[in-house]
């Protein structure tokens, strides 16, 4: 049986079919993203492996971590074990590694899913749940999603450290994490009230 959207290409005329087919021209780019995912995968078994290390004794990785989670412009403290603190910073850093690993592949699925050709995995038992009712809009609010909580990360690791920064720099994480916050609210806003104009069109129309 003759796929029903293989015919309709077939039935489009030259320059729009030209024109959807370009479309595929954001495959590499999905792919890229799929190597900075590979690259964020080894980033976090080097720091869990460091992290490993420093905690049975190894001088060399903990110096190498308490340099990773000292703000840039200050000398890292010397030490011989790894103290709480650092280890709570290790970790944070970790969390916010798988976040924006997340937040990769959510781009990655549903921005291929949705701009570039459909996958079919509606009989796949791994499909995510949120990909049967992927649009645009529902992943602009996944996304903002995600990045209030990748915010929430660097800004607690900023407070757990506080004592290191200047209350300007506080003031100004604070200040875009709140940025964050509102912009997110305002996408889920508006995605919640454009459905229902539809859905009352629809109600009206039957």
């Amino acid at each position: 049986m003759t796929d029903p959207l293989t015919q309709a290409s077939a039935r489009m005329r030259p320059l729009p079919h030209l024109i959807f087919m370009s479309r595929w021209l954001q495959l590499p780019l999905y792919l890229g993203l799929i190597v900075a995912q590979g690259v964020y995968v080894w980033h976090f078994w080097v720091e869990l492996v460091h992290l490993v290390e420093a905690a049975f004794g190894n001088q060399e990785a903990l110096d190498q971590i308490v340099s990773a989670v000292t703000p840039p412009g200050q000398v890292a403290a010397a030490a011989k074990t790894p103290s709480e603190t650092v280890i709570m910073l290790v970790v944070l850093g970790l969390i916010d590694v798988v976040m924006i690993s997340n937040l990769l592949i959510m781009l990655i699925v549903g921005g291929y899913e949705t701009f570039v050709s459909r996958m079919r995995l509606e009989s796949h038992p791994d499909q995510p749940e949120w990909l049967s009712h992927v649009n645009a809009s529902v992943l602009k609010v996944k996304l903002a999603t995600a990045i209030i909580g990748i915010s929430s990360i660097h800004l607690l690791k900023t407070f757990i450290n506080a004592q290191a920064y200047d209350e300007k720099t506080l003031l100004w994480q604070t200040v875009i994490h709140i940025t964050f916050l509102l912009s997110a609210m305002a996408i889920a806003a508006t995605d919640r009230l454009m459905p229902q104009g539809r859905g009352a069109k629809a109600t009206g129309a039957h």
